[in-house]
């Protein structure tokens, strides 16, 4: 089996404190000649076993994707938090890594409970791992600006629309990853073709309104300017309830449906309003774009 150093948790956001303990992996793994790995779980544990649903900083995908991309970790081990997961003693756990997943050093925050009824404690943890013959890293606090970095404070900086401040906690901009779905072209008729992706099940929603962003295409590492839109498009609904997630690429004509992309969002320019007509807003959507070009000047 092959040797693993793994990291342990939930991941959600993907932040500054998570970038410590994932980059000791690393650097924890090459010591090692083992792969580095992370094993995280479907589900948030809180909200399972709180019975109220926590709002999520990325989906499953979204997490994965900013593991893999930004800290080089392309051995990501899904867990299904289900109810033989949640009744699972500890010190079974502990066991499982090395027999089942090749662990031979993990690495996890101070704040990691896990095992039945969270009975799992970093100390019992690096108590069973040495037992074992396995090493362990619990990585402290990250701080910045004099205050924690969790994802929880993560969370309610998105819900009303603090994108600089998040993205400063969480060491990259927001970001929302899904696959580009088709609409009704009416940007298109504007001469501001769009594309339109929606919120996962069970992610944070940011306040309905107009974010400069950038859009990453597929192969794309430098991104394409945009002005996105999250909400329900008033000047041009016809009757849809379902918020969407609508960007306007600059300088960009091409067909993109179906094709899974990635938006960052950095500023929040404006509430989302309904305009008198459409030539209103055009007009405001190439206000928009003066002002998203002035933003990334700027940087």
């Amino acid at each position: 089996m092959q040797k693993r150093v793994i990291a342990l948790g939930f991941f959600d956001g993907v932040h500054l404190g998570h970038a410590a303990l994932l980059e000791r992996v690393r650097t924890r793994a090459a010591e090692l000649g083992a792969v580095p790995a992370v094993l995280t779980f479907d589900t948030h544990p809180e909200g399972l076993v709180t019975g109220d649903p926590v709002p999520l900083i990325n989906s499953l995908d979204g997490r994965i994707d900013l593991i893999k991309r930004l800290h080089e970790i392309s051995d990501v081990i899904v867990v299904p938090f289900d109810a033989a997961f949640r009744a699972m003693p500890w010190d079974v756990f502990v066991t499982a890594l090395q027999r089942d997943y090749g662990a031979v050093h993990v690495v996890c925050g101070h704040n990691y409970y896990f095992g039945y009824q969270g009975a799992g404690t970093p100390r019992r943890l690096a108590d069973a791992c040495r037992a074992l013959g396995m090493g362990t890293d619990v990585i402290e606090e990250v701080t910045l600006d004099g205050m924690p970095v969790c994802s929880t404070h993560i969370r309610g900086l998105l819900q009303v629309g603090e994108m600089e401040r998040a993205g400063r906690f969480l060491g990259h901009p927001h970001t929302l990853l899904d696959r580009v779905r088709h609409g009704h072209k009416l940007g298109r008729t504007l001469g501001v073709p769009t594309i339109n992706m929606e919120i996962p099940a069970g992610v944070v929603e940011p306040p309905r309104g107009v974010y400069v962003s950038r859009v990453f295409l597929p192969c794309d590492l430098e991104g394409n300017l945009a002005v996105t839109n999250v909400g329900l498009r008033p000047t041009l609904n016809r009757g849809e309830t379902c918020v969407t997630v609508e960007s306007y690429i600059l300088d960009f004509d091409g067909d993109l449906y179906g094709q899974e992309l990635r938006v960052e969002f950095y500023h929040y320019l404006r509430p989302e309003r309904k305009f008198p007509d459409t030539a209103a807003l055009k007009a405001q959507i190439q206000r928009d774009v003066m002002v998203t070009k002035g933003y990334f000047d700027e940087k």
